[in-house]
């Protein structure tokens, strides 16, 4: 039930590792305590998780992913910070492997939007987290850039068409609290934020604009665009281009905002 438009290849998993809790899941932090158990779903290449295992330094961290190919970078990057309180399996968010009332805190980040079902899962997030416990997520509202680009435009009008075509929500930052609530959450135990990303340092710049213009060239998202009728290669080359002139351009920055809840059961 994954309507992923993009696989787990090495430019993909380059955005997903820049991704901490400081600068992802600030929302969250000061509900997590140092005997926290967190279930943080769609972990990737684990960086998120492995940034909560620390905090949660008592407890214990699982996260899980619904396809294999992360897990053993999100394995790496632990053992190679000597984090041991966090283990990585495979899990399917529509039918969670666990008892009801297990965890203290289930997390996702930008991942609601990539699925077939979201309010089903929901449902299995509320349902295995205990009474008091936490449900959080964090997905994308909307993006803004300077200057005009017609390559970006084209990347989100593409990518938007093909997410939507595919079964899935892009950018429900702004209304996934309605989802919480159909879920079952009462809408006086759900607290809504906001949080932002902004990249417009040369590195913050050639972090962004370089690996979103790889992954229109080398990804899953590539193949899939060009074999499925989305985009044309030269389209595509033409997306790449603008992601150049992003990253070369001195006066130029990207901001994505993100719609946050926290749904208490």
């Amino acid at each position: 039930m994954s309507v992923y438009i993009t696989d787990h290849s090495t430019s993909v998993l380059k955005t997903h590792s820049w991704r901490t809790a400081s600068n992802s899941a600030t929302y969250l932090l000061p509900h997590i305590t140092p005997t926290s158990k967190i279930l943080d779903i769609g972990c990737g290449p684990g960086s998120i998780s492995v940034d909560f295992a620390r905090r949660a330094n008592n407890g214990h961290v699982i996260g899980i992913e619904n396809v294999p190919d992360p897990l053993d970078q999100a394995r790496h990057l632990a053992a190679s910070q000597g984090v041991t309180n966090v283990d990585f399996r495979l899990g399917d968010i529509h039918a969670l492997e666990f008892p009801d009332n297990t965890f203290d805190i289930v997390h996702v980040h930008q991942v609601l939007q990539h699925i077939a079902d979201p309010v089903k899962a929901l449902c299995e997030m509320r349902r295995v987290v205990k009474h008091g416990g936490i449900v959080a997520a964090r997905e994308s509202a909307s993006m803004i850039w300077y200057p005009e680009n017609p390559g970006i435009d084209n990347w989100l009008e593409i990518t938007q068409r093909m997410g939507k075509a595919k079964g899935g929500n892009p950018h429900p930052g702004r209304y996934i609290h309605v989802w919480a609530e159909e879920a079952g959450f009462d809408l006086a135990n759900i607290r809504k934020s906001t949080g932002s990303w902004c990249f417009s340092t040369p590195e913050e710049r050639q972090y962004w604009g370089g690996s979103m213009g790889e992954r229109v060239r080398s990804s899953g998202l590539a193949k899939m665009a060009v074999e499925e009728g989305y985009a044309t290669k030269e389209e595509l080359e033409m997306i790449s281009k603008g992601w150049r002139e992003f990253v070369e351009d001195e006066q130029a920055w990207f901001g994505l905002l993100h719609g946050e809840i926290l749904c208490w059961k």
